[in-house]
Order: structure tokens, then sequence, then C-alpha cells
């Protein structure tokens, strides 16, 4: 039960971030204590407001979000999905700092989702998975969703479907690309673990193809690092998929397609960020944690989809407890989101606003480090003042 304020009144007193965009913070009770809010709401019907991915610039690099959203001149934003951490569980295999789910930016697929057995962050709900987003559709509605990947990789031996875009885990037996989007971490690392389990051994049968332009040039018996050149791809493949990437030889042609595919819509997505669900349809999902408190971000949506409700606690001594998974569900109702969406938290949680005028954005909560954690993505508000 959450208990303390008015977070969903109308008479709540807003600041006004630009035409359509305001933010305000309160305060609530959970069971671990008192928790302070920041929250952003963001129309999507005003003129000039728009959605979108920040990033750094590559797939497998981390930023503050303070410094991406100033990158690309945002009026505010929060931190994005959860992301490969650094493990102990495969010594000499750098952590890469991609995030886990899909990301779709500018309408242009980034990366897709690593296998469920492979995520960071809390135990998802039963029935929920890596695939799961939350979106901005070229309808300029904000929805959740599952993105999946759609791709082939067509050799003179036949076609091989494919088992990964650009992320820091392949599926056992499958052949992933990575493109020049993926930055230039180490490639080792998607040949780790398996679909069930995160901490099993790197795969000991591997191979690596490089593609430039339609044709083999090169091959390696493992996975490498270093930047991609636009126009190359680089072909991934761990177990039975490292075997058929064997069958090819430098010169050999060979095509790469892939997409991500919105299940059960037609809209296309011009921004997506992965999560997990905690409010559809005003109901949260059964076995939804309600033990675990902690700093949090979120997402809701209201209004049809017109309005993106966008939230991060406050990690200062005073409120560092946070929050249950469930209570947020339940903050995000009492704020009128219908459907709500989880996204990293802790060190992590970080909500930014630009004052009128002002050359950079401020960090409106406490960091629960004391200071920015570096993030692979976050949610940017852009709006025309």
């Amino acid at each position: 039960m959450i208990a303390g304020g008015t977070p969903g009144t109308a008479d709540a007193v807003w600041t006004e971030v630009a035409r359509g965009v305001a933010y305000r913070t309160f305060d609530v009770t959970g069971a671990g204590g008192p928790a302070r809010v920041h929250l952003l709401s963001v129309d999507l019907r005003a003129p000039g407001v728009g959605v979108d991915l920040l990033t750094p610039g590559a797939v497998a690099a981390r930023a503050p979000l303070s410094r991406l959203a100033d990158a690309r001149g945002a009026v505010a934003g929060v931190n994005g999905d959860f992301f490969h951490l650094l493990e102990n569980q495969h010594p000499g295999v750098e952590a890469t700092g991609a995030p886990v789910g899909p990301a779709i930016a500018g309408g242009r697929p980034l990366k897709a989702a690593v296998p469920t057995g492979q995520r960071f962050g809390p135990t998802l709900p039963p029935g929920l998975d890596t695939r799961e987003v939350l979106g901005v559709g070229v309808d300029r509605r904000a929805r959740l969703g599952r993105l999946a990947l759609d791709g082939t990789v067509s050799t003179p031996g036949g076609r091989l479907p494919l088992g990964g875009l650009d992320q820091y885990a392949l599926p056992v037996g499958s052949v992933g690309v990575f493109t020049a989007a993926w930055g230039t971490a180490s490639r080792v690392r998607a040949t780790c673990g398996t679909d069930t389990d995160r901490a099993a051994p790197c795969a000991t049968e591997t191979y690596e193809v490089t593609v430039r332009e339609g044709r083999v040039v090169a091959v390696a018996d493992t996975p490498g690092r270093g930047p991609i050149p636009e126009g190359s791809e680089v072909l991934v493949g761990r177990e039975a998929g490292a075997e058929r990437l064997r069958a090819l030889e430098v010169g050999d042609r060979v095509g790469v397609r892939h997409r991500l595919v919105a299940e059960g819509s037609r809209v296309p997505y011009v921004f997506a960020v992965g999560g997990h669900p905690v409010l559809r349809a005003g109901e949260p999902p059964a076995g939804l944690d309600g033990r675990i408190s902690a700093v949090r971000s979120a997402a809701g949506i209201a209004d049809g989809g017109r309005r993106l409700l966008l939230l991060a606690l406050d990690g200062g001594p005073d409120f560092r407890t946070g929050l249950t998974v469930a209570e947020v569900a339940a903050v995000l109702d009492q704020v009128g989101a219908v459907d709500g969406f989880n996204l990293d938290g802790g060190g992590s949680a970080t909500l930014v606003t630009r004052d009128p005028g002002a050359p950079s954005v401020t960090v409106r909560n406490h960091p629960s480090e004391g200071a920015e954690r570096p993030v692979p993505n976050g949610v940017g508000i852009f709006a025309h003042r």
C-alpha cells in the first residue's frame, strides 16, 4: 500500500519545462519507508513534442544521462534499459555495457533482445521476457509491446536463421550479426552463458566471419573487437552456428537481412526501449515483486497513449530505501497511467530537465551512488519552446 500525498490530483503544482512537458515531485510512503517521486508528464499531442532514444553513439557504450541529453538537445529525460554489467563468472571477458532488450532510435532498429536467461535486472513476472518494450509509434502514441528479431543469412550453402543483432549474448547454437552500431567492445561475451544460465561457461566452438559489401573478406576462430566500418558486418557463431559459418570462404557472397517485428501491431515504432511491464490496462501482472525495495525508474502511459509519464525515485539519504516494483506500479496507477513499464533502477535511476534558456540539463533526483552512473540509453524528450 502506498500512502502520503495526492499524486494524481489536478491541482498539483507542476513546473513547465516546455510546452506540453511538465515536472513535479511528491512524497509517498512504501513498505520500506518514505520515497520521493520525480515525475515528468509529456503530452504527445503538443506541437513540437517528441520522444527518442538517447544513446552514447554505440550500442556497447555508456555515458551519464545528462551528457546524453545535452548531446541531443533534449529538454528532459530518464534513464532507460538494464544493461550488461561486469561479471565474475567469465574471467577475462569484459563488460560490454550493452542494453538487455530491443532498441529503436529515430525509427532505426539498433539491437535485438538477449535470451531471457541472460538478462540483468529483477526477476521477471511469469509470461514476460526480454523482448518487452516501451515505445512510441509513427502515430505519436505511446504503447507497450514486444519486438522480435526476424532475420536470415544467405550463403552459397543455403539460408541460416539469424539469432542476434548487436547484442551481448547470443542463443546457444546460433549466428548473430554485429554492425557498425555495436561500437568497439569485444564480441567474445556474445558466446558466453546459455539461454537459461547467464553464468554458464563460454562456448568452446566459435567462429567469426567479416562481410564487406556482400562478400566474405576475413574469417577467425574467435570473436574479435574494435570498430566495424560502415558497409561491413561481422557474423559470430557459437556451437552449431559456428560450424555453419566454417563452411564460408573468403570471396563467398553473403547476404544479411534483419528487422525487428512488433508483436500484435502494424504501427512502426520510431522509438523503443527495453524493460518490462508493471501495469497492463490498469492491472499489475501476476507475480510482480512486492518484497524488495529499491530506488527505481519507470514509465507510464495515459490518455490512450497520448500522454507519457516518466518517473524516477530520489536516491538521497532520506529516501534511499525506495519502493518495490509493485509499489511503483501503484504510484503509476495513482498518477493516471493505464499501462506501466519498469526501467533500470538503483544507481542508474536518473531524471533530468532543462530550465528555459539553460545550456545544459539539471539532474533533478539524487542518484543513489552520489553521482550519475553511466548508462547505455535513456528516454529523451524533445520540444520546441
